[in-house]
């Protein structure tokens, strides 16, 4: 399409008006648009469009295949059928509320922390943090290296999405998303503003090959940090108010010295956390929370596993989980030594690629990575239907004709 003279000049006005926002409202330790990286150029760059590049980002996850996915992932709790508890989609969503407010009470820019968190999960395996437990074993098990949802969720970002494409997103995003690592908790969260393209890939590539490597991950921005801790607070009260919800643990179970300095709902917790990080961050290079507020938050991360995700009253199950995982690996990895162009693994995943995805891994005799993608982007209906297939017996229907 071509665009009128006129609207090119507005367009170029829009453009420019943008540029001065951020310069004059920005604070000096955020993150400008103007400084976004890609791998590839774009056939528009950037300072042409009237969307700046990371709210572009942001667009481009939100039409992703595996954004869509989200919508049927595991938080928490995975074998309840009730639908008032927190799910992968919702989270994402509560981390980025949470990450803007943050965001734009330190003036960062609101549309780089969107993007992070939008795009933070989305690799995240069926069965949440057990499956990934689970796709880890096999990993190691197969001399495939390691699985960590974090580095899987740039791997599709950056090599899975649009038929092995790609999105061509800015570094900035793609290293928030490596680094969130929401599972580990500081007092203090200080960016690696030196971070390179060279440095970024030299990490991503060790998450596959070293074992635990992402837990030393930090991210380049403080727009990523922001996120990292926000990944905390979203799910810290949240996961307890559907614990309670699904009468795991009572309100008053939490401790009291928590209470005292926290409070005992989502909504609390989360005012309280968000006003310590921004009056104790405001106008410096990097995030800090205050000794009691942190010390509080541990007790109450410290409460939240013991009664909540290591609570053995959901764990009965986990057995069986575990052995869906290998069996589903397992099948994979037969029909793709048989060359079974019936099977899922083909149809649903291979086919959708070139052949430069599976002979990249053929080459260094890890073809079960291929299967590691496909697992990881299934959701847990896709991935329970799986499974269903391949242990019960299909019916042949009123008559064999019909079969």
């Amino acid at each position: 399409m071509e665009y009128t003279e006129q609207q090119i000049e507005i367009f170029n006005h829009i453009i420019k008006n943008e540029h001065k926002r951020e310069a004059k409202t920005l604070s000096k330790y955020a993150c400008k648009s103007s400084e976004s990286i890609r791998f590839n150029e774009e056939k528009i760059p950037d300072r042409q469009t009237i969307r700046p590049a990371f709210f572009h980002d942001a667009d481009r996850i939100i039409h992703s295949k595996a954004y869509t996915r989200y919508i049927d992932k595991t938080q928490v709790f995975s074998l309840f059928e009730n639908d008032h508890i927190t799910h992968r989609v919702l989270h994402v969503q509560l981390v980025s509320k949470i990450a803007r407010m943050i965001g734009r009470c330190l003036r960062l820019n609101e549309d780089l922390i969107e993007a992070i968190a939008l795009a933070h999960d989305l690799g995240h395996v069926p069965y949440g943090h057990e499956g990934e437990r689970y796709l880890n074993e096999i990993c190691q098990k197969n001399d495939l290296g390691y699985f960590c949802h974090n580095a899987q969720s740039v791997k599709f970002l950056m090599e899975l999405e649009r038929r092995g494409k790609g999105l061509n997103l800015s570094l900035q995003v793609l290293d928030g998303v490596l680094s969130h690592n929401g599972e580990i908790l500081q007092s203090k969260y200080e960016p690696d503003k030196n971070k390179t393209k060279e440095q970024f890939l030299s990490e991503y590539e060790k998450c596959f090959t070293v074992k635990n490597y992402s837990s030393c991950l930090v991210p380049m921005t403080l727009e990523g940090c922001v996120v990292r801790i926000s990944d905390v607070i979203a799910y810290i009260g949240r996961d307890i108010e559907d614990a309670i919800i699904l009468k795991l643990i009572k309100r008053s179970d939490i401790p009291d010295s928590v209470r005292e300095i926290l409070g005992d709902t989502n909504s609390t917790i989360i005012n309280v956390l968000i006003t310590d990080i921004v009056s104790n961050s405001y106008d410096k290079p990097y995030l800090t929370i205050s000794d009691v507020v942190y010390q509080a938050l541990r007790e109450l991360m410290d409460f939240n596993y013991a009664k909540i995700y290591k609570n053995p009253a959901i764990k009965d199950e986990d057995f069986k989980i575990k052995n869906m995982f290998t069996t589903l690996y397992e099948k994979y990895s037969e029909h793709i030594k048989t060359q079974n162009f019936s099977s899922e693994i083909f149809k649903d995943h291979l086919d959708s690629y070139d052949a430069n995805y599976i002979s990249k891994y053929e080459s260094s005799g890890k073809t079960g990575r291929v299967i590691i993608d496909y697992i990881s982007g299934m959701t847990d209906n896709y991935f329970n239907e799986r499974f269903y297939n391949f242990i019960m017996p299909k019916q042949f229907g009123r008559s064999i004709e019909e079969y």
